[in-house]
Order: structure tokens, then sequence, then C-alpha cells
């Protein structure tokens, strides 16, 4: 049997969005017994030109529903990007792992030639099913949620590798040791 585009895209996302959340209260709490305004974290940048932590979120969370969506064959909802606290964001991730969750696996198995066209402000899409996933959807679903890493660890947030992973792998720098949950 061969990797679906069901399982090749929905389970990932989904656990991915989970480490981003999980990551995400460990920078509130971070920033509580710090005492200083988590603000300070959803602005921060890693350079002038590129997006700030609040909108990397916004944006991984856009490509997570609407790249399922349309490997649906159905309409994204739309979120409003209006979020200025972790506990918002955290919400934000809720629906989108809620509204992914609602996806039944035959709406997007056996859509791999599915053509997918839509135009999001200026720009026209145009892929197959397995190109808009492959070459379009993952690639920018990772740099954003790799980006919003980053900048929680630019900001001082003592995470590694296994806070990224979380729930993917069990993984032990100690022992060496990677293995499959």
């Amino acid at each position: 049997m061969s990797l679906s585009i069901y399982q090749s895209s929905v389970p990932l996302i989904k656990a991915m969005l989970g480490n981003l959340s999980t990551i995400l209260a460990k920078a509130e709490l971070y920033a509580r017994n710090r005492k200083f305004d988590e603000k300070n974290l959803l602005d921060s940048r890693l350079f002038p030109d590129m997006f700030p932590l609040v909108k990397q979120i916004q944006v991984a969370t856009d490509q997570a529903k609407g790249g399922c969506a349309r490997l649906a064959g159905i309409e994204p909802p739309k979120f409003d990007d209006n979020e200025t606290t972790i506990a918002q964001l955290q919400e934000r991730i809720g629906k989108t792992i809620a509204f992914i969750d609602a996806i039944e696996p035959a709406q997007i198995d056996g859509a791999a030639s599915r053509q997918i066209q839509y135009t999001m402000r200026d720009f026209n899409f145009e892929f197959s099913a397995q190109q808009y996933l492959t070459n379009w959807v993952l690639p920018n679903f990772f740099f954003h949620v790799t980006t919003a890493y980053n900048l929680l660890r630019q900001g001082g947030l003592e995470i590694g590798k296994g806070d990224f992973l979380g729930s993917l792998v069990d993984f032990n720098i100690e022992t060496k040791q990677v293995r499959a949950r």
C-alpha cells in the first residue's frame, strides 16, 4: 500500500501544530516567570523584513487549514488575523486543529491529480494536489513553524529539537535514541 496524500499531510500537520502549541505554552510561562510582557516575544523578528512571531503563527495555521481544505476540495475557513496574545494564538491553533479534524481521509485520498487553483492577493496558484502539498503547503508550513521556534529560542526560551519534534518521536539526547511514537 502506498502512502496516501492524507497520511502524508494531515497527521503530520496536526502533530506539528500540537508541538507549536506546547512551545507557546512554555513561552507564556517563561514570560510570566520572568515578569515581562509576552508582547516582547510576539513582536520579535529575526530580521526587519520578516514577519514577527504572531504573524509566523498566523501564516502557519493558514497554510495548515488552507492546505488541508484545498486538498479536500473545500473552502478554507477565514480567520481575522487579530491575535495579540499567546492565549489568542493558542485558540487559533485549536480552531485550526478542530477544522482539520473534521476532514475525512476520503476527502483527500485519491486527490493527487486534482487541480488546485486559487488566487491570493495578486498571485494565481495552479498545482496538482500532489504538487500543492509537496511544493507549497509543507515547505511553507514548516518554514513558518520553524521560524516561530527560532524566534522563541532567540528570545531566551530554553527549547530544543525535542520540543520541535515533540509528539512525532521520542528524542533522547542522553541515550542518543530516536524512535517513532
